[in-house]
């Protein structure tokens, strides 16, 4: 074991290097949206749903409820799917690694090629893609049961906690899915880094950067839910 670490030293700290750098800018992003809420398109959304519940509750839109809640539910099937293909490649890769380990790091130049470190790769790339799918499929879960909920009718007296507690689970299913999509980008680095440590380096700051510009609310969009 400690030979296997001291000879594959540089993949590893690169690979605790990128996982850092992702958790300190969640951090960072927590941070800033406490400080201020209307700063995040997540907490937007929050209230976006909040508020879209409320009204079609209220309004008895049922066929709008239906066709919202659908395309979200088909949307967050296509992504577990897509997870299980994705799953497959990296299960046909890992079955042949003795045989592409060297030819993936021909453009490696610090880390060493070796079909152990290959295995460990597609084995972290294997537990992203399988939070994703467990993610998403949570998603479809709770999307089918706000289906339900949001159709049933309003009782005077707990008016106010029945379209809280659909909002609530609504903002739930949107969290799983947003948690399942940042899986899903977490597997470009990791991609990246079949190539070569300084692959997955290069590819996290990209991933970081856009991870950025895309939780940043637009400023009219923030002045609209203020």
């Amino acid at each position: 074991m400690l030979d296997f670490i001291a000879t594959h030293a540089t993949d590893l700290l690169s690979f605790a290097l990128s996982a850092a750098a992702v958790f300190a800018y969640q951090r960072y992003l927590r941070w800033r949206t406490l400080r201020d809420p209307a700063s995040s398109a997540q907490d937007v959304m929050l209230v976006a749903r909040a508020a879209w519940v409320g009204s079609v509750m209220r309004e008895r839109r049922d066929i709008l409820a239906v066709q919202t809640l659908r395309n979200s539910t088909m949307s967050a099937s296509f992504m577990a799917s897509t997870a299980v293909l994705l799953i497959i490649g990296v299960l046909t890769l890992s079955a042949q690694g003795d045989k592409l380990s060297g030819i993936w790091h021909s453009l490696n130049f610090l880390g060493q090629a070796s079909t152990e470190m290959w295995l460990l790769k597609l084995l972290i790339m294997l537990f992203d893609l399988l939070f994703a799918f467990f993610s998403f499929s949570m998603s479809v879960r709770i999307f089918h049961h706000v289906g339900y909920l949001i159709n049933v009718p309003l009782n005077k007296p707990t008016e106010a906690a029945q379209i809280k507690h659909v909002e609530a689970q609504l903002n739930r299913a949107g969290i799983y899915y947003r948690v399942g999509m940042r899986a899903y980008y977490f597997t470009v680095p990791l991609l990246f880094w079949l190539f070569g440590p300084h692959f997955l380096l290069g590819a996290t700051a990209a991933m970081v950067f856009f991870m950025y510009h895309l939780d940043r609310t637009p400023r009219q969009d923030a002045d609209l839910m203020g």
